[in-house]
C-alpha cells in the first residue's frame, strides 16, 4: 500500500518565539502545498518525520511545538543558507 503525501509548511519571523506551521495536508493538499512553494522560488526540503507530526499535532498559523524545534531549526538554516548564497 502506497502512503500518503503529507506536506508541512514553516515559517519564521524575526521576533516571534517560534516558527509557525504556515500550511499542513495529506494526498492532493500536500501536492499544491509543495506546487505552490517550488512556484514561489521557496526551497523545499524532505523531512517526512516532521511533516507528518506537524500535521497531526499542529494547525496552519500555531507556533510549531517545542519538541520539533530542532529539527524545525535545521531546515530554516538550511533554507537561510541557500537563500544567502
Amino acid at each position: 500500500m502506497k502512503k500518503r503525501k503529507t506536506a508541512s509548511a514553516i515559517g519564521y519571523k524575526h521576533g516571534d518565539p517560534a516558527p509557525k506551521l504556515l500550511a499542513s495536508g495529506r494526498g492532493k493538499e500536500a501536492e499544491r502545498i509543495i506546487a505552490i512553494a517550488k512556484e514561489a522560488g521557496v526551497e523545499v526540503v524532505e523531512d517526512a518525520a516532521l511533516a507528518v507530526l506537524l500535521d497531526e499535532t499542529a494547525s496552519p498559523g500555531d507556533f510549531i511545538p517545542s519538541w520539533c524545534w530542532e529539527a524545525a531549526a535545521k531546515i530554516l538554516a538550511f533554507v537561510s543558507k541557500e537563500f544567502s548564497l
